[in-house]
């Protein structure tokens, strides 16, 4: 079990004079393949990384909700009876939450407790599904609410859809709440159904923050969307995950040129990312690393979400002898890149692309040797 931050149960006494009720964590995550495909009914690797959002609570009777954030030192409070949307800050995801726990026919209770994380922000790890699942782990236990990892990621991709304003597939929100230790998860979609698949031993995930921003990543995500659903429609699928290779070589030289490149990606992304679980299960790290790489290219050229900084990155990683395969990870023009590695090189590696990246680019990068955690969980207090 993961250990919490010391200083959280100390603070929590100093604000409030007695130890939190409850101590919850999510975690953030990095997909290992399956890039663009959630959002088309396809298939995602992802696992949930050693690097959370924790909170630590204690319930109130008065229908309203007050939150220290350690990070940004800040109180922020709203009322379970008046819900209103302010537009920005880190309150919006805990109020999102309650908003849809409430739409969902659910009567969240009201609480107090302090927020710390280590889920870098803005790098594509997901901190904003992390403090999703966060809040919904505190409402819950609050709430004495059954913990249904499925459905309480659906109202935290609802609270990122419609309260936050942010079209978000499933997939951040669902490892978030679903992982499994030392395993990554396939995940469907589509269903949603789950399958843990066991990390081959004697590697490390390796998270290359290009310590760049992703400024263009909401308007390009919004219209790769689009193009995705043109293509669909051409194809006369419910989604692209229901196209394959063989009905797009038959149908693709109709297709305008850049939906046609938006479409190959998604379709062999999908068959790249069930390879890649079969790769896994049979220990096969070279395949797994290969298909890792392919999976750049694919996003670099046909999907183009990738960026300079991704690509140099991805090159000093794929260069360096303890790497199996590296690729950019996320929505894209920025953030992170992640990498397959020897575990007994981690160290040397993290080292060794720090220099190679900012030798080449002039910026210095942030590199996180990870290892696969559990889901949304109650650490202290009942359930845990």
């Amino acid at each position: 079990m993961p250990i919490q931050p010391k200083h959280l149960d100390e603070q929590f006494a100093k604000c409030y004079g007695e130890p939190p009720r409850w101590v919850v964590r999510a975690p953030g995550r990095v997909n290992l393949i399956g890039e663009h495909t959630d959002y088309n009914d396809g298939f995602v690797l992802p696992l949930a990384i050693d690097r959370a959002i924790w909170i630590a609570l204690r319930p109130r009777d008065d229908g309203q909700v007050s939150v220290y954030s350690i990070d940004f030192n800040q109180t922020k409070e709203f009322s379970l009876d008046n819900l209103t949307d302010e537009k920005s800050g880190w309150i919006e995801y805990i109020k999102a939450v309650a908003w849809s726990l409430q739409e969902a026919g659910l009567e969240p209770s009201g609480w107090e407790g302090i927020l710390v994380g280590d889920v870098p922000l803005g790098a594509g790890l997901s901190s904003s599904a992390a403090l999703e699942m966060a809040a919904a782990r505190a409402f819950a236990a609050v709430g004495n609410f059954d913990w249904d990892p499925a459905g309480m990621a659906k109202l935290g991709q609802r609270a990122e859809n419609q309260w936050i304003g942010v079209r978000c597939g499933i997939m951040d929100q669902l490892i978030s709440a679903a992982a499994v230790a030392d395993h990554a998860l396939l995940i469907d979609c589509r269903s949603l159904q789950t399958r843990p698949v066991p990390m081959p031993s004697g590697v490390a995930i390796a998270v290359l923050d290009t310590a760049t921003s992703r400024g263009l990543v909401d308007s390009a995500y919004n219209e790769r969307r689009s193009q995705c659903e043109s293509a669909a429609e051409f194809f006369q699928v419910n989604a692209l995950r229901d196209a394959d290779l063989e009905l797009f070589e038959q149908l693709a030289h109709e297709l305008d040129e850049t939906v046609k490149r938006r479409a190959l990606h998604v379709i062999t992304e999908n068959d790249r990312t069930l390879q890649a679980v079969e790769a896994m299960c049979r220990g096969e790290l070279a395949a797994l690393g290969t298909l890792m790489n392919k999976s750049h290219q694919s996003l670099r050229d046909d999907y183009e979400v990738s960026s300079n900084a991704l690509d140099t990155m991805v090159e000093c990683a794929t260069a360096h002898d303890a790497c199996y395969g590296a690729r950019m990870t996320g929505a894209g023009f920025g953030g992170c890149a992640v990498a397959l590695i020897d575990a007994s090189a981690a160290d040397e590696f993290a080292v060794k692309i720090a220099v190679d990246y900012q030798q080449k680019t002039g910026r210095t990068p942030a590199v996180y040797v990870c290892r696969a955690t559990a889901g949304a969980e109650i650490i202290t207090g009942a359930g845990g």
